[in-house]
């Protein structure tokens, strides 16, 4: 009987196989639970462009945002487990069960990962007139200017949003937080200095730093980054130890079957190599994730444990699930 199972079992999965042998037969959909503009997004659209070249068709970018990138995610969780929606999300993947207590899909349940894409730091960065020149600075105005700083986020449970949270608990200040749909509309506001100050990454920050048009004070990584040297870490002006980089990975729906997952994650790897992504990704100080860590095991493993350590560190810090 064992033996006649173990046949039934493999004969299923060579069923499946030849079914999905031909994947991907037509145009793959990565959602990017952000509005355009924002890092995440950036980075998704240069993830899409490599993968579509192992792939054999077009990998397109479908933006949508809203509510700390729950509401894309939610999509994805429902969509079909075909392989043709995927999900490209950043650490708020994880942080989600700690800030919403009514989520419409579970983040360790409901996805099938594929594996980590990229890692990339925090810079704490204000409009180009804000009176402050450092992050020591910054952290002086606001002690003697309580609830009048207003810092910006792309919504709660954002990474911009963890950042500030992050930054408020350590320091025990008290500003004005503004929520938005999405980086690139609080990135306009800080812009037209509508907003004070806004903690985001490079990807989206970068060539408004370099432009004038913003001015970054601090770096959240344990070193200075290459693209900012002359800009000092967290850690070197006035926060001793804060360090946050947001990572990214990239998701199918739950039971997408086992080989469309693998051919996933072998174009996630292979464009992992493409010189181009390679160059786009330095450009940004966003690391490239090798094969130890591109993949689904590596991938589960790590989303379920960053879930268990936002929900200490929202818990620490004050914050309820909402």
């Amino acid at each position: 009987m064992k033996i006649f199972y173990k046949l039934l079992l493999a004969f299923c999965y060579f069923s499946v196989s030849l079914v999905f042998a031909a994947y991907p037969e037509k145009q793959v959909t990565i959602v990017v639970p952000y509005p355009p503009g924002g890092s995440t997004d950036v980075l998704g659209r240069v993830l899409a462009q490599s993968m579509s070249k192992d792939l054999g068709q077009a990998v397109i970018v479908e933006n949508s945002g809203g509510a700390g990138g729950t509401i894309g995610a939610a999509k994805v969780a429902k969509a079909n487990p075909d392989g043709y929606t995927l999900l490209f999300h950043n650490m708020a993947q994880a942080s989600a069960p700690a800030l919403y207590a009514k989520l419409p899909y579970d983040p360790a349940t409901d996805f099938s990962p594929i594996g980590m894409v990229t890692d990339v730091p925090m810079v704490l960065v204000a409009r180009k007139d804000f009176p402050a020149e450092s992050l020591q600075g910054f952290i002086d105005y606001v002690r003697a200017n309580p609830d009048k700083v207003n810092f910006a986020n792309a919504g709660v449970g954002a990474t911009t949003n963890l950042c500030e949270v992050m930054m408020k608990s350590t320091l025990g200040v008290s500003w004005v937080s503004v929520s938005y749909k999405g980086t690139g509309p609080a990135l306009n506001d800080l812009l037209a200095g509508q907003v004070d100050v806004i903690c985001d990454q490079p990807a989206s920050t970068l060539q408004h730093i370099r432009a004038g048009n913003i001015k970054a004070l601090a770096v959240a990584s344990k070193e200075r980054i290459s693209s900012l040297p002359t800009t000092p870490t967290f850690s070197q002006s006035g926060m001793p130890g804060f360090q946050l980089s947001v990572w990214h990975a990239l998701y199918a729906p739950k039971d997408t079957p086992k080989p469309v997952v693998d051919r996933i994650t072998k174009a996630l790897n292979n464009a992992l190599k493409d010189p181009g992504l390679i160059r786009r990704f330095g450009e940004m100080d966003a690391s490239v994730a090798t094969p130890a860590i591109a993949n689904p095991t590596y991938a589960s493993k790590f989303l379920l444990t960053d879930i268990e350590r936002w929900k200490v560190a929202m818990k620490n810090a004050g914050v309820k699930p909402q």
